[in-house]
């Protein structure tokens, strides 16, 4: 079974950690930079990927802690 990747996305005046196709939060927090932390270390120990999205909803940045299908080769 391939592990979920972890979303922190906002919510209300918070963030949120989600994970892919989940019904619910995994965790609210106050500030982006708590919620990175925790989703990072989900997803180190799920190996999969970090997915950090902006206030406006659209994805800033990506992280894989898993097997990448397109690692970097420069």
């Amino acid at each position: 079974m391939a592990s979920k990747n972890q979303h922190v996305v906002p919510l209300g005046n918070g963030w949120a950690v989600k994970a892919e196709g989940a019904g619910r939060v995994t965790v609210i927090t106050t500030k982006q930079s708590d919620a990175i932390n925790f989703a990072r270390g989900v997803a180190k120990n799920n190996s999969s990927e970090l997915i950090v999205h902006g206030k406006d909803g659209n994805i800033r940045e990506r992280n894989s802690y898993g097997n990448d299908q397109h690692p970097f080769k420069g």
